[in-house]
């Protein structure tokens, strides 16, 4: 893998990544001390820089109260590996594809979220190449990572209070196969700058050679939802309408060659590819190109979401006893209870999520045929019909897919356990602040790219779908009410 020092811009190659490394294409961090000093005291929101990550220091995940390593998690394998332990449930395995296709069952992760990646970013790296890439499925809240004739499952699990949660599961078959937690030295790679600094996922396109190593000298990019699409990818194979020439250079890197810095990595076409490799060992014969932006999305608004959890407990943990033991209903009031430093560690990486799970400065998609691109992907399908749904039958899973990810902008991670954990003042800050966009309130600049009618859309939708709103929400929706129905016009009377 490529490593580079945010100090001093270098890169060389590293030859084996440690075990148990992220599912994804991955960036390999320095050394954590390097990481930890060229990490930014919370994140410009208006930056337009992918992944940069300013003045936030070194992120105690650690020490209380955090308490990463020792505290308490509630994750769905941990939750998984109690009921394995309690022979509530058994994980079957089978020759070609061992643990792999129980645990995605168990997990209830779709087959179709399957997407293929074939440059060596593993430390499996040695089974991985284009005619035998790796397979990561994925849900709401876990992660999944195949190599074929690998040595384990990498898993990445999210916990609601802790995050990210690192886990393998050996792929031999055993009578009490266990998910064995795998942090030491999976957080190495996965606390960066691609990872807000803290235990994370993160998605990387890269400049992948003929044999999947990455090429020397070259570049690479972290990717999200305002990634450019020319820059989205690379090192992967792409299936469906969006696997085409215009998402980026067709051409694989010369392993003897360096890169030109100046053209974007390469997505490869399964059926295009010249080392055409046996789909049939894989559960999909696909690389599903929707999964792939969905995905895009999904990891960095995961790593937001546990940033503003880890900052506001540190934030409270620091006043001592002088911390409030109860906070305000009223959003405002209850930041105005904290010192200025602890409310600024708070809005700043607040401020960041809202954006972020609002789509602002989301990369459009270059008005695609929707429709074209919808059928070609099972993953869109499945992904949609999740919902859950108002009374109009609409849904934020809802894909647009012409040319933005979807019909409506607020990101389906609000009804994820992750964010309703998000500790007060926080929570209570998010929901105003999203309130105050979707009234139209708030006239920002930064969220001119929602219509009217988005905003009614979204705000209508989470009126009827999203459960334990503020109470703020439901004082706007019966005033609204009010003023529409016959009963509430004039005076009253």
């Amino acid at each position: 893998m490529a490593r580079r020092s945010k100090l001093s811009g270098s890169t060389t190659q590293e030859r084996r990544a440690p075990a148990a490394t992220l599912i994804t294409t991955l960036f390999v961090a320095p050394m954590l001390a390097i990481v930890a000093s060229a990490l930014g005291a919370g994140v410009d929101p208006s930056a337009d820089a992918q992944i940069a990550v300013r003045n936030q220091g070194y992120i105690p995940y650690s020490d209380a109260p955090i308490n990463y390593r020792t505290g308490p998690i509630n994750d769905p394998v941990a939750q998984l590996q109690k009921q394995l332990d309690a022979g509530e449930v058994t994980l079957s395995y089978d020759e070609q594809r061992g643990y792999l296709k129980s645990t995605l069952d168990l997990l209830k992760i779709p087959y179709s979220s399957q997407t293929l990646v074939f440059s060596k970013t593993s430390f499996q790296h040695t089974h991985i190449s284009p005619d035998h890439p790796r397979a990561l499925y994925y849900n709401d809240d876990v992660y999944v990572g195949s190599v074929k004739d690998g040595k384990a499952l990498e898993i990445i699990s999210f916990d609601p209070m802790q995050g990210a949660i690192f886990y393998v599961l050996d792929e031999h078959k055993v009578d009490k196969p266990v998910f064995q937690r795998a942090e030491l030295d999976c957080t190495q790679c996965h606390i960066a700058p691609g990872t807000r600094g803290i235990p994370g996922v993160f998605l990387q396109s890269v400049y992948a050679t003929t044999t999947g190593s990455l090429a020397p000298r070259a570049p690479f990019y972290i990717t999200d939802q305002k990634s450019p699409l020319n820059e989205r990818w690379g090192g992967w194979y792409v299936t469906g309408a969006l696997a085409s020439a215009t998402m980026a250079n067709a051409a694989v890197a010369v392993a003897t060659s360096p890169v030109d810095s100046r053209a974007a990595p390469a997505p490869r076409d399964l059926k295009a590819f010249d080392k055409p490799f046996d789909a049939s060992r894989y559960i999909v014969p696909t690389s599903d190109d929707v999964a792939l932006l969905v995905l895009g999305h999904q990891t960095q608004m995961h790593n937001l979401v546990a940033l503003l959890n880890y900052q506001t407990r540190i934030a409270l943990h620091s006043l001592g006893e002088a911390a409030p033991k109860s906070f305000p209903a009223d959003a405002a009031a209850a930041l105005e209870s904290l010192p200025e430093k602890q409310r600024s560690q708070i809005t700043t990486p607040a401020e960041q999520l809202l954006r972020y799970m609002l789509f602002v400065k989301e990369t459009p998609l270059g008005g695609r045929d929707a429709k074209k691109v919808s059928a070609s992907s099972a993953f869109a399908r499945e992904f949609a019909a999740q919902g859950p749904r108002d009374s109009r039958g609409r849904s934020l899973r809802d894909l647009d897919l012409h040319d933005r990810m979807f019909r409506y902008p607020l990101s389906y991670l609000i009804y994820s356990s992750s964010f309703d954990a998000l500790p007060a003042p926080a929570s209570g800050y998010i929901y105003h602040r999203l309130l105050q966009v979707l009234t139209g309130e708030d006239k920002n600049p930064d969220f001119a790219h929602l219509t009217a009618d988005d905003r009614s859309a979204i705000l209508s939708i989470l009126l009827e779908t999203k459960r334990g709103l503020p109470a703020e929400w439901g004082a706007y929706a019966s005033n609204k009410q009010s003023k529409t129905s016959p009963a509430g016009t004039g005076n009253g009377k």
